[in-house]
């Protein structure tokens, strides 16, 4: 890596903090970037009741915001890695993290229990259940069909997939149109509106897991991008890998669908402006895609509770975002996905 690429990547890898720090400020009720620093440093070490600042400002900074700014970079990173990760092991620029069905198996356990007028948590539990059951069945499946077990996997992902698309698309038929399919349509769209303090640690906890397992495969990840012949020669067993790649990524993308809904995008997108950054090595792709995941939804979030008086879904804009960024990308990166 040269000089110049290894100081942007460097640069890369710490913005998302002070980026952090500066958005928790924007919002109808501003918030100085110094205020906010002293209101995380407040909540840190001596409490708010030693401090001088004012109320509506610490609970603004640390009661709302900063839940929503950690759940925004933590799912921005979750989405972006795991992204990679799929388009590393199946080879495929085209695949995110909703190849296997978690998204659309999460999106219809939140919307039965939004059917069901259940909790902000039972919604959160069941789109975890549920997208962590359909790539359980798409495995099961694609098991008892005893050719390519990677490519029936896939096909049967995407079979499983589309029945609970299909499903979804049932509840939303039967909601009430006045209450509960409002409420199922915006959470379908994607959106960090409900996130607690109470939400993060789980959160937290998958995502760093996830994301350190997968820092560890870093250099197998290499490997099966190039190929199961290559992996074998090399004395990996490309089959039990993908299978703990896969568990994991399922993981993360179940956590995060679960506490913010479906947000498309983000693991198409961002692997790619990573790779057109740091190259296709997944030695520096892995923390790369992570940190661009974390600052792209971060902006994403911003803008979608700052840009117009309602607040707007994060599917809307990651649609808007994404699909102009996309094209500019495969513009830009002329040579191909390698």
């Amino acid at each position: 890596m040269e000089r110049r690429q290894a100081v942007l990547y460097l640069l890369l890898l710490v913005l998302p903090l002070p980026l952090a720090v500066y958005t928790i400020g924007l919002g109808r009720y501003e918030i100085a970037a110094g205020d906010v620093v002293r209101a995380l440093a407040d909540w840190v070490t001596v409490g708010h009741n030693a401090s001088d600042m004012p109320d509506l400002a610490y609970d603004i900074v640390v009661r709302v915001r900063l839940p929503r700014i950690a759940a925004a970079m933590l799912i921005g990173g979750n989405l972006a890695v795991t992204g990679a990760a799929f388009q590393g092991i199946f080879r495929n620029p085209l695949v995110d993290s909703n190849i296997l069905g978690v998204t659309s198996g999460a999106g219809f356990g939140a919307a039965l229990v939004l059917l069901l007028n259940g909790s902000t948590l039972e919604v959160q539990a069941s789109a975890f259940f549920f997208g962590m059951l359909a790539v359980l069945a798409a495995y099961v499946v694609s098991r008892l069909y005893h050719t390519a077990p990677l490519l029936m996997l896939t096909l049967v992902g995407i079979v499983i997939g589309s029945f609970f698309a299909s499903l979804t698309s049932l509840l939303k038929y039967v909601a009430d149109p006045l209450d509960t399919l409002p409420a199922i349509t915006y959470w379908l769209m994607g959106g960090l509106t409900s996130v607690t303090r109470r939400d993060i640690p789980a959160l937290a906890l998958i995502s760093l897991t996830g994301m350190a397992a997968l820092w560890l495969v870093r250099w197998r990840l290499n490997v099966l991008s190039m190929g199961d012949s290559e992996a074998l020669a090399l004395g990996l067993n490309p089959t039990r890998l993908k299978v703990i790649i896969i568990l994991f990524s399922t993981m993360m993308t179940a956590v995060a669908v679960s506490v913010g809904g479906v947000i498309g995008w983000v693991g198409l997108v961002v692997p790619h402006a990573a790779r057109t950054l740091v190259g296709p090595s997944h030695l520096r792709l892995i923390p790369a895609t992570i940190a661009m995941g974390m600052i792209f939804l971060l902006l994403i979030d911003t803008l979608s509770r700052t840009m117009l008086p309602g607040e707007v879904p994060l599917g809307v804009f990651t649609g808007i975002v994404g699909a102009p960024l996309l094209l500019l990308i495969l513009r830009v990166n002329k040579t191909g996905w390698k």
